[in-house]
C-alpha cells in the first residue's frame, strides 16, 4: 500500500487467506442455496398456479355445460306445455264432437296428464324431470294426437258418407260451414310445428264442419206418427181428381199434435202461405229448407235458431187441406226434392255422429 510516497508491503499469512477464502466461500454457497431455493419456490408456486388455473378452468366448462343443459331442458319443458295447452284448449273446443274418453290413451293417463303437466311447470326448469322423462311425456303426448286424429278422420268419413247418401255435396257442406262464421279475434297461439299437431289440428277442423252440416240435414221425423198418406211426385189432386204435382210428403195426425224440426236451422219465414195455410219454414244453410203446412197453431218466431227436434207448431187442416196433416217438404235451392230418402237415409248414421 503507499502512504506519504512511500510504498508499504503487507503480508497477510496463509492462514489469514485460507480463513478468508472459506467465508467468501460460505457466502457464495449461501447464496446460491437461497438463490435454489428461490427457484424451486417459484417452480413451485407456478405450478401451482397452473393447477389452479386449469382447476377453475375446469369448473368454469362445467358451470357452462350445466347452464347449457338447463337451457336446453328450459326449452324442451317450454314445447312440452306449449304442446299441452293447444292439446287442452282444441280439445275443449270439441268436447262435444269427441267421445268423452277420447283424451285418454290407456285407463290411467287422466292421473298421469296431471301429473305431467306438474312435471312440465317453467317454474323451475333447473329442478324438472330428465330426458328420459320428458321423452316418455311428449311419447305420450305423440300417442294422444295420433289417437285423436284417426277418431276425427273416422268420424269425418262416416259423416261424408251420410250426406253423400241423401243427395248433397260434403265439401259444399263443409264450405257453408266455413261461410257462416265470426266473432271478435282472440289468438290461441301458435300451434306446435310438428306436422302431427298441425295434421290434428286440420283433422278437427273437417271434423268440425262435417258435424255441423250433418246436424242441419233433415233426417228427424217432423212428426210422431210414421204414417204417411200422400208421397212426393205426381199424384190425383184430392179436390178435382186431376193429375198434379204434390211436393212433399203428407203426414196424417190428430189436431194439435206437436210438430218437429226435421233438422237444426234458423226460422226464415212463419205465417200464411196461398195454398199452405199457417205454414213454417226452417233454412238449414247451403240453400237447404224445410218446410212445415197446414199447421193449426204456429210455435215459433221469425229468426229463431232451433235444434232438430224442436217444437214448432201443431198440425192441423188449414190453406187447401182435405183433413188434419202435416205437409212436408224439402227444398235444396228452392226446388222441391223428395223428403223420404232424407228421413229414411241410414238413422243409425246419423244418430250415432250426431251424439
Amino acid at each position: 500500500m503507499r502512504a506519504d510516497g512511500t510504498v508499504r508491503f503487507v503480508r497477510v499469512s496463509g492462514k489469514l487467506q485460507m480463513t478468508a477464502a472459506a467465508v467468501v466461500g460460505a457466502v457464495l454457497l449461501t447464496w446460491i442455496g437461497v438463490l435454489g431455493w428461490v427457484l424451486v419456490a417459484q417452480m413451485v408456486a407456478g405450478a401451482e398456479r397452473n393447477r389452479l388455473e386449469q382447476r377453475e378452468a375446469a369448473v368454469a366448462a362445467a358451470e357452462a355445460q350445466v347452464a347449457k343443459y338447463r337451457n336446453g331442458i328450459g326449452g324442451v319443458a317450454q314445447e312440452l306445455e306449449r304442446r299441452q295447452d293447444y292439446l287442452e284448449k282444441m280439445i275443449e273446443g270439441h268436447a262435444g264432437d269427441l267421445p268423452a274418453n277420447a283424451a285418454s290413451t290407456n285407463p290411467a293417463d287422466a292421473t298421469t296428464q296431471k301429473a305431467d303437466r306438474a312435471k312440465i311447470s317453467l317454474a323451475n326448469p333447473a329442478a324438472g324431470p330428465d330426458a328420459g322423462r320428458f321423452a316418455r311425456i311428449e311419447a305420450r303426448q305423440l300417442a294422444l294426437i295420433d289417437k285423436l286424429t284417426r277418431l276425427a278422420e273416422a268420424r269425418s268419413a262416416r259423416a261424408e258418407t251420410a250426406i253423400r247418401r241423401v243427395g248433397l255435396n260434403p265439401a259444399m257442406i263443409a264450405a257453408a260451414d266455413r261461410k257462416a262464421m265470426g266473432g271478435p279475434l282472440i289468438r290461441a297461439g301458435a300451434a306446435p310445428a310438428d306436422p302431427r299437431f298441425v295434421a290434428f289440428g286440420r283433422a278437427l277442423e273437417r271434423m268440425s264442419a262435417m258435424q255441423s252440416g250433418l246436424a242441419r240435414i233433415p233426417n228427424t221425423l217432423p212428426a210422431s206418427l210414421e204414417y204417411i198418406s200422400s208421397g212426393f211426385g205426381y199424384r190425383a189432386d184430392p179436390f178435382d181428381g186431376e193429375a198434379a204435382f204434390h211436393a212433399g210428403l203428407d203426414f196424417r195426425g190428430p189436431i194439435g199434435a206437436p210438430i218437429y224440426a226435421a233438422a237444426a236451422g234458423t226460422i226464415s219465414f212463419t205465417g200464411v202461405r196461398q195454398g199452405y195455410g199457417n205454414c213454417v219454414e226452417i233454412s238449414h244453410g247451403n240453400g237447404l229448407m224445410t218446410r212445415y203446412a197446414h199447421m193449426s197453431r204456429i210455435g215459433a218466431h221469425l229468426g229463431d235458431k232451433v235444434s232438430a227436434g224442436a217444437v214448432i207448431g201443431q198440425i192441423g187442416s188449414t190453406g187447401r187441406s182435405t183433413g188434419p196433416h202435416l205437409h212436408f217438404e224439402v227444398r235444396i235451392n228452392d226446388r222441391p226434392v223428395n223428403p223420404r230418402p232424407f228421413l229414411e237415409a241410414n238413422r243409425d248414421v246419423f244418430q250415432k255422429d250426431r251424439g
